[in-house]
């Protein structure tokens, strides 16, 4: 009986944690297209001013790759009212902090202030959207920025280059062919009027959205917005009809080198579902079933107990119009490529000819429920679900809908989807190898 009211009391308190989740927001759009979404939250002095352009590395064309995450850079060169340099020195002198980030399909630029400052917040992002100052110094000088990040984060890292090579190799047709960084040979090659062509193009407020987060008086904050962005002009929007890749259905296996590793790689990628669709919610799932966390499938076996790799994932990396469903090993020892390709399938198997348990089964759920509650932990964690799901998932709602889908999985959705999208034949094996000397 005592065991039972403390569940009890256990669920009563992890209801009210999920209620007291619960995100409030105002939506609406000006004139001009730009959508606006509000949460207001007065528990703490902060504002948080983002806008997410729905504009990524897959809207950019074969030859002048990088484009969207060099905007990421360049628009903080300065306007016509912020000297260049001056950016990041108002932010900082006002308590502020800032940052910006780029994926296939959308770039994300936020300031959070102290409440007192929110108008600063948004004059400034409104003066990035209205007349960001795009010449050739800056141009130049971001364009060392990027290459130094590249070699940094990319070509001189262990493993850096893995992932771009899995898209290169997972999509023929489809832009997500290339890394949101873009190749440098084409950065090169770009003219001054190719930016300021792709400024003009996908930095307007038709393919914009604006959200204010935390500390707001909502009829003030409206008041601002109507002031700094009602007369920036829309633009002409333009579909996004990007080629579409056949479905794989003949497994292919192909090499890939790197200079600095000394243990290869091995990959299994699979395309799958994209992000809006319900089975990658299930693949999800299966990822952090299969290797979230030391106790998983994958990391138990390979790792801890039968030491046959050194480290061991599955992941789900959902986009808007396709996903990328892989598992990388890198071996231990002299274990074999084929051992650990054997292992793997063999746990894809039991995926998809068994349900998993109800023990692991509710693990999963409870995992999903703690990433839920800390997802939205902050005001910019709050701020970038809003425009996220607006943006990508066309449900700003979602921040409170999400872990419904989640809940609504059943072992049978999981079972069906490894049966579905996991089968030998729908893959890409990459060894990724040691460059040789």
């Amino acid at each position: 009986m005592k065991k039972r009211l403390l569940t009890a009391a256990a669920a009563s308190f992890f209801g009210m944690i999920l209620n007291a989740q619960q995100i409030k927001f105002e939506e609406y759009d000006l004139p001009n297209g730009l959508h606006v979404i509000l949460h207001q939250d007065n528990s703490a002095p902060v504002v948080t001013t983002g806008v997410m352009y729905h504009v990524g590395a897959k809207d950019e064309v074969k030859g002048r790759t990088g484009f969207a995450h060099f905007f990421e850079h360049l628009l903080f060169e300065g306007t016509p009212n912020i000297k260049r340099g001056d950016w990041f020195k108002i932010v900082s002198s006002n308590g502020g902090q800032n940052n910006a980030n780029t994926t296939n399909d959308r770039t994300y630029y936020y300031e959070t202030f102290p409440s007192n400052n929110e108008q600063l917040g948004l004059w400034m992002e409104s003066e990035r959207m209205r007349h960001a100052v795009i010449n050739q110094i800056g141009v130049d000088t971001q364009r060392e920025v990027v290459k130094e990040e590249k070699r940094l984060r990319m070509d001189n890292q262990p493993y850096g280059n893995l992932f771009p090579t899995i898209q290169k190799n997972l999509f023929t047709n489809h832009p997500y062919n290339w890394p949101t960084i873009g190749s440098m040979e084409d950065l090169n090659s770009a003219k001054l009027e190719e930016f300021q062509a792709f400024y003009k193009k996908y930095y307007v407020p038709n393919n914009a959205t604006l959200v204010v987060a935390g500390d707001i008086k909502p009829e003030q904050t409206k008041k601002w917005i109507q002031e700094y962005y009602g007369a920036i002009p829309k633009g002409t929007l333009y579909p996004k009809d990007f080629p579409k890749d056949a479905p794989i259905t003949q497994e292919k296996e192909v090499t890939a080198t790197d200079p600095n590793i000394q243990l290869p790689a091995y990959i299994f990628a699979y395309r799958t579902p994209a992000n809006k669709e319900k089975d990658a919610y299930v693949l999800d799932m299966l990822s952090s079933y299969l290797s979230n966390g030391k106790s998983s499938v994958l990391y138990k076996k390979l790792v801890d107990q039968d030491k046959k790799a050194l480290a061991v994932q599955a992941f789900n990396q959902g986009l808007e119009d396709y996903s990328i469903f892989a598992f990388f090993a890198i071996p231990m020892g002299q274990t074999t490529k084929q051992t650990l390709q054997s292992d793997i399938d063999a746990e894809i198997k039991k995926l998809q000819t068994t349900l998993i348990s109800e023990e692991d089964y509710q693990k999963l759920q409870n995992q999903n429920e703690n990433q839920f509650v800390n997802a939205n932990s902050s005001i910019q964690g709050i701020a970038a679900s809003l425009a996220t799901n607006h943006v990508l998932m066309g449900d700003t709602n979602l921040i409170n809908k999400e872990i419904d889908i989640y809940r609504s999985i059943t072992r049978q959705d999981l079972q069906n989807a490894a049966k579905k999208y996991l089968n030998s034949n729908q893959r890409i094996i990459i060894n990724y190898v040691p460059e040789k000397k």
